[in-house]
């Protein structure tokens, strides 16, 4: 059971599943041609694209080649959030297509007239974020409004996954981000994965209860010395890798704990989302839309992986449960992309930069996007 794209499709991704991984593949070099002859836009030469990303399974045939953006020739380029946000807000900006950090873009956009870059409704990184708050197991924290009054680290306090955690304590638990002492990290322990922090990255409110960590420390040197009592973070901390006994998340059944959030809000948070220079759709008006096909397309054949092979070619004893159970409560589409299948977390994003005192406006979410783009849909069969 497939996908169907709701703007032209003339063309289906012709798939097997193949190889030692289980993944699809087009049968054939002369298949391959066959088919980039048919689904090429007529009369247009191949335009060369450099996408930037993580290589997430979603992603994957996309980056591997296994899916093309029609009338397209593609480079794809590794890369992190962090050097990925710098490039496209204050470095050369030097790819076509780039993964981009949602809440980062909607502040350069609201707060800085950012136009460089345009958002597609496209999201490739969502987590739920209650598993993202570290305590100290001696603070006498044991819930959420155990926090209030408390030392708190934070790396990056105006990043996507931070602004979720603090509206859903928020919204949820009604601990405010001016009931909290805020201290801000000198460094990140997960800087390899996550990159160099972008200036949006480091908003902070006014009148906020914050002070700087001690320099040298980092966000988990600060919890292992005990000098702050709890950690925000996108990442597990070091001393939580390693074990620290003193070091642990606020809520341990955090499935649980997540999976209730979902069926209360209907949210799946967004982490990143896909922007286009700007002047390459004014050039291209066409791009955006295949651009949206080919990341859709590359994602049912990760959805086709998981349903039919992935039990046997993963290390985890009950992944087919997992997928059987996430698609019973998500539904098959569970990360779907386009506007209106993520309006609810797209707008909840949007009121608490606002209401944290971040973006200097509400904004409004068809602003965000592409004109183009706000209409198309996937539908699941």
């Amino acid at each position: 059971m497939g996908l169907k794209m709701k703007i032209t499709r003339r063309n289906a991704l012709r798939t097997m599943v193949a190889g030692s991984l289980g993944l699809t593949a087009l049968s054939s070099a002369s298949e391959k041609l066959a088919i980039a002859r048919e689904t090429a836009p007529v009369s247009r030469k191949s335009l060369k694209l450099t996408i930037a990303g993580y290589q997430y399974d979603r992603v994957k045939a996309l980056a591997d080649g296994r899916v093309m953006i029609e009338g397209c020739d593609l480079t794809f380029e590794k890369d992190t959030i962090g050097n990925m946000n710098t490039d496209v807000f204050s470095g050369a900006g030097k790819r076509d297509v780039t993964e981009i950090g949602l809440h980062p873009f909607i502040l350069a956009y609201a707060n800085d007239g950012f136009r460089n870059y345009t958002l597609l409704p496209i999201f490739p990184l969502r987590v739920f974020r209650h598993k993202s708050i570290f305590i100290r197991t001696d603070r006498g924290i044991s819930k959420p409004e155990d926090l209030r009054g408390k030392r708190i680290a934070t790396p990056g306090y105006s990043s996507t996954s931070l602004t979720w955690i603090r509206g859903i304590l928020e919204s949820e638990y009604g601990v405010t981000p001016n009931d909290i002492k805020w201290v801000v990290s000198a460094g990140d322990s997960s800087a390899e994965l996550v990159g160099k922090t972008s200036k949006q990255e480091n908003v902070f409110p006014k009148d906020l209860n914050m002070a700087p960590g001690p320099v040298g420390k980092d966000e988990s040197d600060l919890l292992a010395d005990g000098d702050v009592d709890a950690l925000f973070h996108a990442a597990e901390p070091k001393c939580y890798i390693e074990g620290n006994p003193k070091v642990a998340r606020l809520f341990p059944d955090f499935r649980t704990v997540e999976r209730s959030y979902f069926e209360k809000t209907r949210i799946f948070p967004i982490m990143h989302a896909v922007a286009i220079r700007t002047k390459l759709i004014d050039e291209h008006p066409w791009l955006p839309n295949a651009v949206f096909k080919a990341y859709s397309q590359s994602k049912e054949i990760d959805y086709q992986y998981l349903e039919s092979k992935s039990w046997a070619f993963n290390s985890l004893p009950w992944v087919a449960q997992e997928v059987e159970e996430t698609q019973s409560l998500m539904g098959r589409n569970f990360s779907p992309y386009g506007v209106d299948a993520n309006r609810a977390a797209l707008e909840t994003l949007c009121e608490y930069s606002f209401k944290q005192g971040l973006s200097k406006r509400r904004l409004n979410i068809e602003e965000l996007f592409h004109p183009s783009t706000l209409e198309l849909k996937e539908d699941t069969v």
